[in-house]
């Protein structure tokens, strides 16, 4: 990557009953720009809301994100999060409040965790461009069958 190149990242979280069985998914790089280089992760998170599952795939991503690149190396990238979840991108930008006490948390360390970055930005996809992320989500839960 170059040093002044945008990082794009994919993220998807979900679960089955909602609260229930949760996994995440997440695409880091873009496969459409350099397959080569991306790099695919999805688990199980146990028995949670698909909200929360969101938010935790966001938090793995940037946690990921910045164990591959190392400290100095994430400071210098920006890295756009493309993500379905109207409710996580539109927190994240500051356009709805976080009134769920088990989201403020959530929220509160992918704040602290995109500091660690030149720049994190999170839009806000169609589900149909969220599909890698969402397989690797369902993935994880099928195997729990």
């Amino acid at each position: 990557m170059e040093k002044d190149e945008k990082l794009i990242i994919y993220t998807d979280g979900g679960s089955r009953g909602n609260p229930g069985p949760a996994a995440i998914g997440v695409v880091v790089g873009d496969p459409s720009i350099n397959s080569e280089r991306v790099k695919y992760y999805s688990e199980q998170i146990g028995k949670t809301t698909n909200n929360i599952a969101e938010y935790r795939a966001v938090i793995f991503a940037l946690k990921k994100t910045k164990s591959l690149l190392g400290g100095d190396r994430a400071g210098e990238t920006d890295v756009e999060i493309r993500s379905d979840s109207e409710l996580l991108v539109s927190q994240l930008n500051g356009k709805y409040k976080v009134k769920d006490a088990d989201l403020q948390p959530l929220f509160i360390e992918v704040w602290n965790l995109k500091q660690d970055f030149k720049s994190a930005k999170f839009n806000l996809i169609p589900r149909e461009e969220n599909k890698m992320a969402d397989d690797l989500v369902n993935r994880a839960l099928d195997t729990l069958l």
